[in-house]
C-alpha cells in the first residue's frame, strides 16, 4: 500500500495550493481519508478528514473556511485545497487512510512552506 502525496511547495501568504494523495494497493472506497501536518518543532496534528462516502468532512479550527478536503473514490485519490495560506500553515503534510476495523495507512508527506 502506498499513499503518494504531491502538490506541496512554496507559497506566499494568501496564496493557494492543492495537495493530492494518490493511493495504490488499496481501494479507498471503504476508508476514511485524512490529512495531518507536522510543523517544525511541533507534534503532528490533524488537519482534515472525510468519511468513506464523502458525506461528512471535518477540519481543525485553524483551517476551517480556508481548506477543503475532497475525495474521488473512482480515482483512488483525496485532495486538500488550501486557500488563503498563512505562514503558520508551513508544515509537512501527510495523507492517511483509516478504517475502524483495520490498519491505518500513511503517506510519506509533502512539504508546504508559506512565507509572509
Amino acid at each position: 500500500v502506498q499513499l503518494q502525496a504531491s502538490g506541496g511547495g512554496s507559497a506566499q501568504a494568501g496564496d493557494s495550493l492543492r495537495l493530492s494523495c494518490e493511493v495504490t494497493g488499496l481501494r479507498i472506497g471503504n476508508y476514511g481519508m485524512g490529512w495531518f501536518r507536522r510543523a517544525p518543532g511541533k507534534e503532528r496534528e490533524f488537519v482534515a478528514a472525510v468519511t468513506w462516502s464523502g458525506g461528512s468532512t471535518y477540519y481543525t479550527d485553524s483551517v476551517k473556511g480556508r481548506f477543503t478536503i475532497s475525495r474521488d473514490n473512482a480515482k483512488n485519490r483525496v485532495d486538500l485545497q488550501m486557500n488563503s495560506l498563512k505562514p503558520e500553515d508551513t508544515a509537512v503534510y501527510y495523507c492517511m487512510a483509516f478504517i475502524a476495523t483495520g490498519n491505518d495507512y500513511w503517506g510519506q508527506g509533502t512539504q508546504v512552506t508559506v512565507s509572509s
